[in-house]
């Protein structure tokens, strides 16, 4: 991803480089309207802007038949996946997960748009697909954005019918892999996805691409497993107490059940909305199959099994009155060592990143309080609004990782912006560390910053973000006048 310590006004040129618009006037006009996107991100559009000529240029921009989502889109993923191959980890995740996007107001689009949630509202499913570094979450890229408008289907669609039909949404997954294509030679670049990407005609591509993989599973398939796989490496497997008995063919999750403990750790969960936060002590089990392809043919696949190895991850024990936490994940990593199937749990993971920046691109730079009447404009801003979120998204982590909470904030954010909120905060410019700022921020958004309050949300730090570029512009006026 970009460094989160670019200058604003050059945030344009860095997460779009090379971007040809056919007129340098465009270029200038995108990297203004970047930055006004970066330092006003939960702002409605026009309030990004301190006056009429400025948000009508950047409606002219978002207007403009140069500027389109496809292009915006395809030169930030050529640039991340070219970082990638030359200076990223060894190892990088590609998350994909839909999110909807929800227009339901924009009467005039009403053609344009898809059904989304139960069918009631009107907008996109967005397809987001971000490469991240599994070992510090930070997103390296945006390297996908499918906008999919849901047509209205008969109920009474057949099989055959649906498998055929171009807007079916199970392609929008390989098209999304596809997009990104293969790792150079001595990388890997992971697909991880949740159940809803579950469907034997991905897992075929997958495998006849060579594209790695870690998918939790959501149907029971029919599979073969240990030497009727015929996959190498079973002998190897390590278990906690002796290699315990083979499983036997059958379904897929019943034999991940039947699996015994090969590895275990404690994870820290999440508070959410279905379950409270606290420390589950974890198991994970894991053996070779081969799935065989489903009866009924729903998608566009090969009568041919796939090779592959499934992990089953779960809670041992946990809280009373909540369901203990278990995946049953599809991969094409071998396993066979426990610290290898440690590494493709963790990478399962690593999906609450993509959730985070689901949040960031609704409730921080708030793309769905969009007004553009006009579809084309409406997806190039999305495309636009969807870079910022990942930047944004970065600075955030860095504050809650206690590996780079330490780090001068300065190496995140312009020193200027470091200055003028230590001066507010401590009566005086002093050096801030990531956590310090972020806190600091929080606490000109109206934070207590007290631990019961827990962590900062996306509101307040847009508020605390907004509070502090009105210091910092009222700062640069008074040195334009010469009173600094």
């Amino acid at each position: 991803m970009l460094p989160p310590s670019s200058d604003p006004d050059s945030f344009a040129a860095e997460a779009f480089p090379d971007l040809d618009l056919g007129d340098e006037r465009l270029l200038r006009r995108l990297g203004l309207v970047a930055a006004a996107c970066l330092r006003h991100p939960e702002k409605a559009l026009p309030d990004k802007f301190h006056d009429p000529a400025a948000y009508l240029a950047a409606l002219d921009l978002l207007n403009h038949e140069a500027v389109t989502h496809e292009k915006l889109i395809d030169c930030h993923r050529v640039a991340a996946l070219d970082r990638l191959e030359h200076a990223g980890p060894p190892a990088a995740l590609i998350l994909h997960d839909f999110t909807d996007l929800d227009f339901s107001g924009h009467v005039t689009l009403r053609d344009d748009l898809g059904q989304i949630g139960n069918g009631g509202g009107r907008g996109y499913m967005a397809l987001n697909s971000l490469a991240i570094d599994p070992d510090t979450r930070e997103i390296l890229g945006l390297v996908g954005q499918i906008l999919h408008a849901r047509p209205a289907v008969d109920k009474k669609e057949g099989t055959a019918a649906r498998r055929g039909r171009a807007s079916r949404e199970s392609r929008l997954w390989l098209r999304a892999a596809g997009d990104v294509g293969p790792a150079p030679a001595g990388k890997t670049w992971a697909h991880v996805a949740d159940r809803g990407a579950d469907s034997f005609e991905l897992l075929q591509a997958l495998a006849d691409r060579r594209l790695s993989f870690v998918l939790r599973s959501c149907q029971s398939r029919g599979c073969e497993a240990g030497a009727e796989a015929g996959l190498e490496a079973e002998a190897g497997l390590e278990a906690e107490a002796g290699p315990g008995p083979g499983p036997a063919p059958g379904l897929l999750h019943d034999l991940a059940r039947a699996l015994p403990a090969r590895a275990g750790w404690v994870m820290e969960v999440r508070e959410s909305a279905k379950r409270g936060g606290r420390w589950a002590a974890m198991k994970a089990a894991a053996a070779p199959v081969r799935v065989r392809p489903p009866g009924v043919r729903s998608g566009e696949f090969r009568r041919e099994a796939v090779g592959l190895w499934v992990v089953r991850v779960w809670e041992e024990g946990g809280p009373a009155g909540e369901e203990p936490l278990e995946w049953i994940l599809l991969t094409d990593q071998d396993v066979s060592r426990a610290e290898d199937l440690r590494r493709v749990a963790g990478w399962y993971e690593c999906r609450v990143v993509v959730e985070e920046f689901h949040k960031a691109q609704k409730t921080g730079v708030g793309i769905e309080r969009l007004q553009l009447q006009d579809a084309e404009s409406l997806r190039a801003a999305i495309a636009l609004l969807s870079v910022v979120a990942a930047a944004l998204v970065n600075l955030r982590a860095a504050a809650r990782d206690e590996a780079k909470a330490g780090l001068p904030a300065a190496r995140l954010v312009p020193a200027a912006w470091v200055r003028v909120l230590s001066v507010w905060r401590h009566g005086e410019a002093r050096g801030l560390t990531a956590a310090e700022f972020t806190l600091a921020l929080a606490r000109l958004g109206g934070h207590l910053n007290r631990k019961c309050d827990g962590p900062p949300g996306w509101i307040t730090l847009w508020r605390g973000w907004e509070r502090l570029h009105t210091m910092l512009e009222y700062e640069s006026s008074r040195a334009r006048c010469g009173e600094l």
